[in-house]
């Protein structure tokens, strides 16, 4: 109609081209942001109150708050961390408040003197791990012998915890192994720290007279 009226539109259809693809970056980022919020809200890989962690970004915390735009993660030296939903889709998220149990690895060194008490220290304490209370028996339990190495005889001590609470763990963790420190002294070992030894051999020295 504004043609037959003997108005030019090409100027309007050229501003109404130039300004969608306008509109459309701008919008870009925001419509990322918004459906990343909604595969957040259709997967849940996490919720509100889990702890976070990403091997791919220095991002860490609990989450507070899933927006249609953002995530607020309070990092454990309480900073609000704010994260675009859209970064979700492209990293991978451990979820450690998902975890069934808490691990524990632990690797320890006795001296090359206690050779001999090797098998009985690690027998017992395997035996220690099946009959403590807060270790789940239904996973793997390991204690062996694992390597000579360079000043000392070393094991490995490989359980998992009842609890996935961390403060808890820590403190389960600690009374296991002041306990593995108690069955090596109680077979009269020690555990070794890093230490060389010299061997110096016997040599006849012949001493000659002083003749001043």
């Amino acid at each position: 109609m504004l043609q037959t009226l003997g108005y030019s539109i090409s100027g309007v259809l050229a501003f109404g081209g130039i300004g969608g693809i306008a509109i459309g970056f701008a919008a870009k980022d925001l419509l990322a942001n918004f459906f990343g919020g909604l595969m957040l809200y259709l997967d849940r890989p996490f919720i509100v109150g889990d702890w976070i962690r990403s091997p791919d970004r220095d991002i860490e915390g609990t989450i507070e708050k899933i927006g249609w735009r953002l995530t607020l993660i309070r990092t454990f030296d309480k900073r609000p961390l704010y994260v675009p939903n859209s970064m979700f889709a492209n990293i991978s998220v451990e979820n450690p408040s998902r975890m069934t149990n808490r691990r524990i690895y632990e690797t320890i060194g006795i001296r090359y003197d206690d050779f001999k008490s090797t098998k009985n220290i690690v027998d017992d304490i395997k035996k220690m791990l099946l009959a403590h209370p807060e270790i789940d028996t239904d996973k793997l339990i390991m204690v062996n012998f694992n390597t000579f190495s360079a000043s000392s005889l070393d094991f490995f001590v490989y359980c998992f915890t009842k609890t996935t609470d961390w403060a808890t763990f820590h403190e389960i963790k600690q009374e296991i192994l002041l306990k593995v420190g108690e069955i090596i002294e109680s077979h009269q070992a020690e555990i070794a720290f890093p230490t060389s030894t010299i061997h110096l051999q016997n040599q006849s020295l012949q001493l000659e007279p002083d003749n001043s």
